[in-house]
């Protein structure tokens, strides 16, 4: 049989293109072309590690740490972020409960694997990372996703969670703060929300890579509200090391040992010398290079939103956090308005910026929003949309 006849698993019908990614390569193509780009679409900081990481990694590397770790991760990198959650959070977290991955993605599909049995139903917003419902997918559960616009902040409330639960429900998988708005869960709801879930016996799932980058009030952790809830934190955003794959989860006390067989079977590690690199982000010279390039990452917010606003796209809801704005494209000036693939695809060809559709993030903002990162530098920012004014017939400045 050739290669172009194996049959493929049924599952890959519920994994849709990322078309994020697509984007990006079009881009791509049209810079080796020669044409100038302004990349306001992937999700990944301009800044890179800072130099005590790179020394930590440096000096992992002179003396030979470069083997297998324990599944868990070392022990120095999970007692340094419980640390964390001690001084930021006011929250005391065993290390033994914490699970280092091999990225985010990797804890959320090890809390899949854990948590989801085939048939099984986990509830998340529309719209939502879509990789969050193909995680579920993987592994033969099913992602319902509830449309959760405005008036809930695009995250789901409790009453919307006790509405759709059903007999196949198993759980929730929340973010805040959410990619692709950059809006958070207000704690009070975060709160109901894991009460509505315990008293039907789920699971709590709570991505919080983006927590580092909260702006507007001290954020909230799931744990917060119980050892029941599983939450997922990643060094990729706030601490800049996208390409070192190395994220974490901390789980139910009762979990532990169920996390730790699957992590062996799927990955047995992650990187040794990026967990050995990462102990140094929690320190204190490192943490102020990150509170410095928090605080730029909000001057971008207070360039971006007010210019896009002026562009004709509406906010209904502006990020407290993240780096994205959800902006609303049905009523600016061009014939594609409210349909955001055709009219990414003019801010691409005709203005030489890239802008994420609605399409990746789910059906109920798939042609009325994009997504708007920028996680890029304010000079980028500034180009950007005065490109994108004169795309709109707008005057920019």
């Amino acid at each position: 049989m050739s290669a172009d006849r194996l049959r493929t698993a049924a599952r890959l019908a519920h994994i849709a293109p990322f078309h994020v990614m697509e984007l990006a390569k079009q881009a791509a193509a049209l810079e080796r072309e020669g044409r100038h780009i302004v990349h306001m679409g992937i999700g990944e900081p301009d800044f890179t590690a800072p130099e005590p990481v790179l020394r930590a990694a440096t000096e992992a590397l002179r003396q030979g740490m470069t083997q297998y770790t324990g599944a868990t991760g070392i022990p120095a990198l999970r007692e340094a972020i419980a640390g964390y959650y001690a001084s930021y959070y006011g929250l005391s977290v065993a290390p033994e409960r914490i699970i280092v991955t091999a990225g985010a993605s990797a804890a959320l599909l090890l809390a899949c694997a854990v948590l989801v049995d085939m048939g099984d139903e986990v509830l998340m917003p529309d719209p939502s990372y879509p990789c969050n419902r193909h995680f579920v997918a993987a592994f033969d559960g099913r992602a319902v996703m509830i449309p959760s616009g405005p008036a809930q902040r695009f995250q789901l409330s409790a009453s919307q969670v006790e509405q759709h639960w059903g007999t196949r429900t198993r759980g929730v998988l929340l973010a805040s703060p959410s990619n692709p708005t950059g809006t958070s869960i207000l704690p009070d709801e975060l709160e109901r929300i894991v009460q509505a879930v315990r008293a039907r016996g789920g699971f709590t799932i709570v991505d919080e890579i983006y927590q580092g980058l909260s702006y507007d009030a001290t954020p909230v952790s799931g744990l917060s509200y119980g050892d029941d809830v599983v939450t997922v934190n990643s060094f990729s955003k706030y601490f800049n090391m996208t390409g070192w794959r190395l994220g974490w989860l901390v789980v139910p006390p009762s979990l532990v040992d169920a996390f730790e067989k699957v992590a062996q079977n799927l990955f047995i590690c992650p990187s040794a010398v990026s967990q050995h690199a990462a102990v140094a982000c929690f320190s204190e010279e490192a943490l102020a290079i990150y509170e410095a390039r928090k605080a730029e990452f909000r001057q971008r917010r207070a360039l971006v939103v007010p210019a896009l606003k002026d562009l004709g796209f509406e906010i209904p809801v502006e990020p407290d956090g993240a780096f994205y704005v959800y902006a609303d494209c049905r009523n600016v000036a061009h014939p594609a308005a409210g349909d955001a693939d055709r009219l990414t695809q003019a801010m691409l060809q005709d203005a030489g910026v890239v802008i994420v559709p609605g399409m990746d993030f789910g059906p109920s903002t798939a042609h009325s929003h994009v997504r708007v990162s920028y996680a890029t530098s304010q000079a980028n920012i500034a180009l950007a949309m005065e490109r994108l004014a004169a795309l709109l017939g707008k005057t920019h400045g």
